[in-house]
C-alpha cells in the first residue's frame, strides 16, 4: 500500500509538472506568436512604404514627362503660328 501511494504522489507530481511545463510552453507559444505578428506587421509596413515611394516617383516621372510634351506641343504651336503669319504677309 506504501508503495501504490508512493507511486501515485510520484505520478501525481509529474502530472502538475507536465501540465507546468505546459502553460510555460503556451506562454512562450503565445509570445512568440505575438512576435511573428510584429514582424509580420512591420514587414508590411516596410512593403508598402516601398510601394509607396516607387509610385509616388513613377507619378513624378509621369508629371515630367507630361510636362515636356507640353512644352514640345507649346513649341510646335509657336512654330505653326510662326509659319501661319509669314505666309500671311506673303500673300
Amino acid at each position: 500500500m506504501r508503495i501504490r501511494i508512493a507511486a501515485l504522489t510520484a505520478v501525481a507530481a509529474l502530472a502538475l509538472g507536465a501540465a507546468a511545463c505546459t502553460e510555460a510552453e503556451q506562454d512562450n507559444t503565445r509570445a512568440e506568436a505575438d512576435e511573428a505578428a510584429d514582424d509580420t506587421g512591420s514587414a508590411i509596413q516596410e512593403e508598402a512604404a516601398q510601394i509607396g515611394s516607387a509610385v509616388k516617383a513613377g507619378a513624378s516621372e509621369v508629371a515630367q514627362e507630361i510636362d515636356e510634351g507640353t512644352d514640345r506641343l507649346a513649341e510646335e504651336a509657336d512654330e505653326q503660328e510662326a509659319e501661319t503669319r509669314a505666309d500671311a504677309k506673303g500673300n
